[in-house]
């Protein structure tokens, strides 16, 4: 596996990864992350895929035949739901893998590029925001792949109801800035 610099390029075929992510979501009744509609027909998630990989720093995992298997979008930007850190950081704004290839280590390899990355920055924190929701499993996820929960947070939908999220971190720095080496 490699991972190198994403751009707009790769856009189809992260959708295409997207779109068997849903179907197998929908299949497992895990519809609350991401509703139950193939990414490739929303034009709003289309341009957010178009917007991560002009806008900010997309990278792409993949396998030694140059298939893509995962994308990592790193931002300074946050979203709009999310508060300011107490530091100086990185914001993993977007994450996936291929489930063909769960448990192989692809999310591990671009969370450690996102935290060299963050490193490379000079920056002492590497946050991420994840679905809350169901049985908290993408949560646990993220707890194993080194971050710790910090607060949960709602996101109101225009139906009334609201996305249950969780915000996660990994400090970097020294103790003296805040951060754990």
């Amino acid at each position: 596996m490699k991972i190198r610099p994403g751009g707009p390029d790769d856009v189809p075929a992260i959708l295409a990864m997207l779109d068997t992510t849903m179907e197998w979501l929908v299949a497992q009744g895990r519809t609350g992350q991401w509703g139950d509609q193939p990414w490739s027909t929303s034009e709003a998630r289309v341009a957010q895929l178009i917007k991560y990989a002009t806008d900010y720093l997309m990278r792409i995992a993949e396998d030694d035949d140059g298939r893509l298997i995962g994308v990592c979008v790193l931002a300074q930007e946050l979203s709009e739901y999310i508060p300011p850190a107490d530091l100086p950081e990185l914001y993993l704004r977007f994450l996936a893998t291929d489930r063909t290839r769960k448990n192989t280590g692809v999310g591990a390899a671009l969370i450690a590029d996102a935290r060299a990355e963050t490193a490379r920055r000079g920056l002492p924190l590497l946050r991420v925001d994840c679905y809350g929701g169901g049985d908290r499993r993408l949560v646990a996820a993220y707890r194993a792949l080194g971050f710790t929960e910090t607060e949960p947070f709602e996101v109101p939908r225009p139906d009334g109801t609201s996305w249950p999220g969780q915000l996660l971190e990994i400090r970097l720095g020294s103790p003296q800035d805040g951060g754990a080496s």
